[in-house]
């Protein structure tokens, strides 16, 4: 009998273990969270809108975009400002891109008209981040549409590239080729104050079936003398990508320690059939048709955020939303930060509930939204959703393998009482290093007897990027606590300073 009650016993906390374990991976839904990233992606490739508007057009469209994704609630817009080694700024180094003058090389009507500087003041102005989103191997989509400006590199250094299908791109096999990558970002992070630099999930190209990528001859130069034989051609391919993964997070972080390096894989790593870690889907990979290994990456700390597009529809027979979501959770390690990466024209229909099963995953701390384009169309009226599921600010997430120095608390607060309301003003101590820079500011409203606790989101009233806030007559803040908080460039918060409205 005893024997029973102790077996039985064994079982029920076993139970408990397990259920504790599941417990540990999730966290009550939370509707709004403190802090969150929600990025939206604005493609430019085969993007020709711009090449029809002049300089002050851009500008204008721009703020216009700018001020639809505000309304829905993201805080971080990831801008591909490289789309085939060109820019969407002033550059040196690469040509002026086909997508803003409808001709590679060929510049802005307005000679001090710079896209990505536009950009980064813009968000900045609307307590945005900027991650400047490059493709690294992409020279050209479709050599049989597109010509190549005189000046471009390929004609002086054509043995850094390679032609697979319609595609043109650098040779991921040829050391210059990671140099000269390397050089390019390097002038991005020296430049412009980019929060962030971002790749998506193209490094070798995707398959073409029956065709073969053409690296012999750079295999036979570098591959064969670094210890690779032929049968590890796999292997050497990914040790090339590892490579230009490392040696840009070096490049990015001897530049500005404080800015991010972000990578948004396809979305399944690998299969569980090949691979005993892997999920269980059944699809094409990063790891074995890519050649990313993108797990070493976070394990080895190379990048700050990971970014897997989990494009699929719960339910999916073959990549399932729900499989895939957990399985990044279980493997991103921190300090890696994990968003999910969401399709909007494909799964626009499940949003909300895919949304709400990463809000309910400790691991995964945001989303980030494919396209820019459709959600400005209102694709399903995903504006409307966007509004509901992020319908209070957030702070973006901290990063505390980079800094997690608090700063200074505002200072000086004080207000002024006109016919048309009430103005808050306040002081921000300046710093010396750039790291430390404060980005803007959170102001929340407490009831006179109520705790100041601003890990109440309830109390969020707004952020601002300026040292002022604005509360029109109409609204009853007699007996009320304002509060600010500074956020400093890394998003750390500061301690509250406080005023009490009482007359």
């Amino acid at each position: 009998m005893n024997r029973i009650i102790l077996t039985s016993l064994f079982f029920l906390f076993f139970l408990g273990v397990f259920a504790q374990a599941v417990d540990d991976d999730h966290r009550p839904y939370n509707p709004i969270p403190k802090r969150e990233f929600r990025g939206v992606w604005v493609h430019t490739i085969e993007q020709f809108y711009f090449s029809e508007l002049n300089s002050e057009q851009i500008k204008d469209t721009l703020r216009k975009q700018l001020d639809v994704f505000q309304k829905c609630g993201f805080n971080a817009l990831l801008f591909q400002v490289r789309p085939e080694s060109d820019a969407f700024y002033k550059s040196d180094i690469e040509p002026w891109s086909r997508y803003l003058t409808g001709e590679q090389g060929k510049a802005p009507d307005d000679p001090d008209f710079d896209p990505m500087a536009f950009l980064i003041e813009e968000c900045h102005k609307r307590c945005m981040e900027f991650h400047a989103w490059v493709n690294p191997y992409r020279a050209n989509i479709d050599k049989t549409k597109y010509r190549l400006c005189d000046n471009h590199i390929y004609y002086d250094r054509r043995y850094m590239f390679f032609s697979y299908g319609t595609f043109l791109l650098f040779n991921p096999g040829v050391p210059e080729s990671r140099e000269y990558i390397c050089k390019v970002i390097k002038d991005i992070v020296s430049r412009y104050d980019i929060d962030a630099l971002h790749m998506d999930d193209y490094f070798y190209p995707y398959p073409i079936k029956g065709l073969k990528i053409p690296d012999d001859q750079a295999f036979k130069k570098y591959g064969i003398p670094a210890g690779f034989k032929e049968n590890q051609r796999a292997e050497w391919r990914r040790d090339n990508v590892n490579k230009l993964v490392k040696a840009l997070t070096d490049t990015i972080h001897s530049v500005k320690p404080w800015v991010r390096f972000s990578i948004s894989p396809f979305g399944i790593y690998r299969n569980s059939d090949r691979y005993i870690d892997g999920s269980d889907t059944k699809g094409l990979t990063c790891y074995d048709d890519l050649y990313a290994d993108v797990m070493l990456w976070v394990r080895n700390g190379w990048i700050d955020q990971c970014i897997p597009q989990l494009y699929w529809e719960d339910g999916h027979s073959k990549a399932n939303y729900t499989t895939l979501i957990n399985w990044w959770a279980k493997n991103t390690l921190a300090p890696c930060k994990l968003y999910v990466g969401q399709d909007v024209s494909r799964t626009y229909m499940q949003m909300n509930a895919k949304m709400t099963k990463a809000r309910e995953l400790r691991k995964v701390e945001g989303n980030c939204f494919f396209s820019g384009k459709m959600i400005l169309e209102n694709m399903g009226g995903i504006q409307d959703s966007l509004q509901a599921y992020q319908s209070k600010p957030a702070l973006l997430p901290e990063y505390p393998g980079i800094d997690m120095m608090t700063p200074a608390t505002p200072t000086d607060l004080r207000y002024e009482v006109d016919s048309t309301g009430i103005t808050i003003t306040w002081e921000s101590a300046e710093t010396t290093n750039p790291k430390d820079e404060i980005r803007y500011f959170a102001i929340y409203m407490f009831d006179e007897e109520q705790p100041i606790n601003v890990d109440n989101m309830n109390a969020l009233r707004g952020v601002t990027a300026e040292k002022h806030y604005f509360i029109p007559a109409d609204e009853y803040v007699l007996c009320k606590w304002f509060v600010v908080t500074a956020i400093d460039r890394m998003h750390n918060e500061s301690k509250p300073a406080m005023i009490l409205i009482d007359n």
